[in-house]
């Protein structure tokens, strides 16, 4: 691809936004689509419906909410794609929800999957990691605008590995949140205990419990740890996941917030 490559970019949200950016701001002419239109406040050219966004794109990036939301919008584009077009999957649906996206497209359309890891400050700074599924040699300069590309396999393995990754994260920071709580109840200090674990193998978990100027939202986490649970016998992502939806006040709060509700 070139960049006079035609790119739609479908899904505004706090990831979204920075990743559309980029592209924007590398060149690529973009259209965008968001479901509240608000979010598309900046962008030079925003359309609506999703198929008046895809229509005439030689690349589609879809990075939405859920495997709902993402079955939903193809859906309703699918007729509009041209040809030889090219759908980038970004969100995390793990899988069994992109084979239902597969399922949904033209034999000449390509699918590629490449969800990403990263908070929203790497979005915006274009550091985030992308686990990338299928033959994407040639939307490999595009990939590369958000970040380090990692090669998985065939289609699917990227949402498979981004469940794996994701979910360990995720329970990581819900066990920090334990630890402290423990920590709390035999009279520890608090800066004693994140010392004595920045200097352990919980070293960088412990970083993005504690980290802050970042942001991946509890309910998000959730969603992902369910999806995890969902593929596999999970019995602690399970415990985790009640954990994570016990507290409706942190649904919007970055996940290493969840800290200070299992501390109280």
């Amino acid at each position: 691809m070139d960049k006079n490559s035609k790119i739609a970019f479908l899904g505004l949200g706090s990831m979204g936004a920075p990743m559309a950016r980029r592209i924007a701001a590398a060149g690529y002419p973009l259209t965008v689509w968001n479901r509240s239109p608000g979010r598309a406040n900046g962008f030079a050219d925003v359309a609506d419906p999703p198929a008046d966004a895809v229509q005439d794109a030689d690349v589609v990036v879809t990075m939405l909410a859920d495997p709902a939301a993402v079955r939903e919008v193809v859906a309703s584009f699918t007729a509009k794609l041209k040809p030889g077009a090219v759908l980038i999957e970004a969100s995390t649906i793990g899988p069994a929800a992109l084979r239902e996206v597969a399922d949904l497209l033209p034999d000449e359309v390509k699918l590629i999957d490449a969800p990403v890891m990263g908070s929203v400050d790497r979005a915006a700074s274009g550091e985030l990691s992308l686990f990338v599924g299928g033959d994407a040699d040639e939307v490999m300069p595009l990939l590369e605008v958000f970040g380090s590309v990692n090669r998985t396999g065939a289609v699917g393995t990227g949402a498979a590995l981004k469940l794996v990754m994701i979910n360990a994260v995720v329970n990581g920071v819900a066990l920090i949140g334990e630890a402290l709580a423990l920590a709390d109840a035999l009279g520890l200090p608090e800066e004693q205990v994140k010392r004595a674990m920045a200097a352990s193998p919980l070293a960088g978990i412990a970083g993005r419990a504690f980290a802050e100027g970042v942001y991946f939202p509890v309910r998000l986490a959730a969603k992902d740890v369910a999806l995890a649970a969902d593929a596999a016998e999970l019995p602690i992502a399970s415990a985790i996941h009640d954990r994570l939806t016990a507290y409706p006040d942190a649904a919007t709060e970055d996940i290493g917030q969840i800290v200070k509700y299992f501390r109280a």
